[in-house]
């Protein structure tokens, strides 16, 4: 499921780069490997446990940004008389890390791969993550193969799961596979992943669920001020992150028909966080009747528009009651599924990034070798969600801050402009604090009427002007009050 992305240019020394650096160690956020943990990650990165199946006949291809090194997946499509096969192979993480051991701990400190708008603070050791576990092209690596047969509708038809020594052919990006699709020059398994794809986007709609297609902010320093805009994800984005949502939803099935494993969940949002998303498509001058749905709403918009691509941003909110079920020997929990992909589902697929998925895969791979799970999985399962709540909470609370950062930046040198901007939420004991949706930029900030025997309510749901007061990204700080 999608993040919010932000990613930042310009010098280093720069206020805004500073700011972040700022936070990153008010946050604590583990960034240096201790000796005894990278010289671990070197041995395991010579001597890894290498599985007896050999699949490296199968040409394997990855797609990611052009810059990315840590490779958790690398596919191969083909048809079949009756429909498609996909081949996804994910980085076996468990081939590299024993349990127990020192990497296995830090592994369990870190949680999640940390994302910053200028890095990353990765899960594992480079020297694992972006180079002997990733599945770079001609490289051999240990991997949990995924073969899923899908109908003439891209429908499971089957699935199986076992490790395997896999090898990559080629490193591909968004971009270029969007040239080679657009143009009918792709090779029959790259040019699959459109029809897949967009197989898998009609199942989507069929069941109800929802693909945010969340552009990426870019923010860029020139001459001392700061420029907004966004990168909006190109088809091929969904069609390849349609792949991995299908695996995800396999290996929730392979988990529940087993009866022991981790399900990602998320109920139904409530009505309070709809009227707020409502508030800022108005905000955004977004058209919403209220007889067209959410998920009919997202479909329609374009983000390449900014104010549909600021809208998308906001609309990850309604992802934050995500959590992690576990359960086993045979009992399965009343909440299974996830609400935006209106099915069960489970993370799998970033084991390089994820500390869950590396206990998925084994799951799997015991569901369907009919054994039972490593008693390291068994041992750990119970404590999985609390654990996975916990770096999601850091991961989420360092996003929010590095927004308020980057959005201080950007307003940094128009302190005492006004603004048109609409208020989406109300302090319930507080009416006089709230937060503001700008129309352009379309920033997200705090709002506080003026303080005095005459501090008006604040209009919920409705369009002011607004001043802008503080805005600091030293301190993460901005400020507005009604004009």
């Amino acid at each position: 499921m999608p993040r919010r992305q932000i990613r930042v240019t310009g010098a280093a020394e720069a206020p805004l780069r500073a700011a972040l650096r700022a936070l990153r160690t008010e946050l604590d956020v583990p960034e240096a490997f201790g000796p005894r943990v990278l010289a671990e990650a070197e041995r395991a990165a010579r001597e890894p446990t290498l599985p007896a199946y050999d699949a490296t006949d199968v040409p394997l291809f990855t797609i990611d940004p052009p810059t990315s090194t840590d490779l958790d997946q690398a596919m191969h499509l083909s048809r079949r008389p009756d429909g498609y096969r996909v081949r996804y192979a994910i980085a076996d993480v468990a081939a590299f890390v024993v349990p127990g051991g020192l990497l296995d701990a830090e592994a369990h400190r870190r949680v999640t791969t940390l994302y910053f708008p200028d890095g990353k603070i990765p899960l594992h050791p480079p020297v694992l993550s972006e180079g002997a576990a990733s599945l770079l092209p001609d490289q051999t690596s240990p991997a949990v193969l995924w073969t899923i047969d899908l109908d003439a509708d891209g429908r499971p038809t089957s699935t199986e799961v076992r490790r395997a020594l896999v090898r990559s052919r080629a490193k591909l990006d968004y971009e270029s596979v969007q040239k080679q699709l657009d143009a009918g020059t792709a090779e029959e398994p790259l040019a699959l992943l459109k029809d897949i794809g967009l197989l898998r986007e009609q199942q989507e709609v069929a069941r109800g669920g929802i693909s945010l297609n969340v552009p990426e902010q870019e923010i860029t320093e020139r001459d001392g001020a700061y420029e907004l805009t966004y990168r909006a994800p190109l088809p091929a984005d969904g069609w390849n992150a349609q792949i991995s949502l299908l695996t995800g939803m396999a290996a929730a099935e392979l988990m529940l028909a087993y009866g022991t494993g981790v399900l990602r969940t998320l109920p139904a949002a409530p009505d309070g966080a709809v009227g707020r998303l409502r508030r800022t498509a108005r905000a955004l001058r977004i058209d919403w009747p209220h007889h067209v749905s959410y998920a009919e709403l997202i479909r329609s918009l374009d983000p390449h528009l900014p104010h549909h691509a600021a809208f998308l941003q906001e609309c990850t909110t309604l992802l934050r009651g995500a959590g992690y079920t576990v359960f086993r020997d045979g009992v399965i929990p009343d909440l299974t599924t996830h609400a935006a992909v209106a099915a069960p589902y489970t993370h799998c697929t970033a084991p390089l990034r994820r500390l869950v998925d590396r206990y998925a895969s084994e799951l799997c791979l015991a569901a369907t070798a009919g054994e039972e799970p490593p008693e390291w999985v068994l041992a750990a399962l119970d404590d999985l969600p609390k654990r996975m709540a916990e770096g999601t909470r850091r991961a989420g609370t360092a996003e929010r801050e590095c927004v308020d950062i980057v959005e201080a930046a950007l307003l940094k040198d128009r302190v005492g402009e006004l603004f048109d901007g609409t208020v989406v939420d109300v302090q319930e004991r507080e009416p006089t604090v709230g937060t503001v949706q700008l129309e352009s930029p379309a920033v997200v900030a705090r709002i506080k009427s003026e303080e005095g025997a005459g501090a008006l309510p604040l209009p919920l749901g409705e369009r002011l002007r607004v001043r802008l007061t503080q805005a600091d990204p030293g301190s993460a700080k901005v400020l507005f009050a009604p004009a």
